[in-house]
């Protein structure tokens, strides 16, 4: 489903305090601007098959979310390529593709689109989406009315509502009630037993240990350690 082939990730970092786009232009022209590399991933490869449902862990800044990113089509790779086989919903920031002026209700039919839905598939998912969610009155409400956990319910219930093929999430399931998180968890396993292949981040090792088959570790932008769960996440632990 998935197949990243070694790819890296560098950004660069303009050094010394640059306070506005004029100060910038200015130092362009007078070429005095220096530029750090940094590399976010370094020659990552992975492979990821039908069904299964792999974690990424590692320490802050390890590339966790990068890569994330690179196989959602969000960032391209500096190097490297990834080939995608099925409908992917990416999961990766709270409120992403949402639009802030427009109602709940209109940014269930904007999230929709941008997943490739059309109108009458969105129309038929609507009232499970509307009742996943528990927002009720408030889906009228614009986004910027809402709260961080409000926000959270929506975007899960799109996502699971529309059963996609790839799922990826990125730290969503640590946001909101204990309770709604129980029932997110359900529903992420309910897609799993369908079939869904499910690539997540997250720092809690028991939610890693609770759904993941597989485990990558990274460290650095390297992966520092790939094999099954228990495994890896003993030795991750014991680092």
């Amino acid at each position: 489903m998935i197949d990243v082939k070694n790819v890296s990730v560098t950004y660069k970092i303009t050094q010394g305090n640059i306070h506005s786009i004029k100060e910038y232009l200015i130092r362009l022209v007078k070429r005095n601007i220096k530029v750090q590399k940094f590399e976010a991933l370094k020659d990552v490869s992975l492979h990821i098959n039908r069904g299964e449902v792999v974690g990424i862990i590692g320490e802050n800044g390890a590339g966790k979310s990068t890569i994330l990113k690179v196989i959602s089509g969000i960032l391209r790779p500096t190097q490297g390529s990834v080939e995608i086989h099925g409908t992917i919903v990416p999961m990766l920031e709270l409120g992403c593709g949402f639009d802030w002026e427009l109602t709940g209700r209109e940014n269930v039919y904007l999230n929709g689109a941008i997943l490739g839905l059309d109108k009458k598939t969105i129309d038929d998912k609507y009232d499970d989406i509307l009742a996943f969610s528990e927002l009720g009155d408030f889906i009228n409400q614009p986004l910027r009315t809402y709260s961080s956990g409000m926000l959270m319910r929506l975007g899960f219930a799109i996502a699971v509502t529309v059963k996609p093929e790839i799922l990826i999430v990125d730290e969503i399931m640590a946001v909101g009630d204990d309770r709604f998180q129980e029932k997110s968890k359900s529903k992420m396993r309910e897609l799993m037993s369908g079939g869904a292949t499910v690539l997540m981040v997250s720092h809690n090792m028991n939610d890693i240990e609770s759904f993941c088959n597989r485990v990558v570790w990274l460290e650095h932008g390297h992966i520092r350690m790939e094999g099954d769960t228990k495994t890896v996440c003993e030795a991750y632990r014991n680092r």
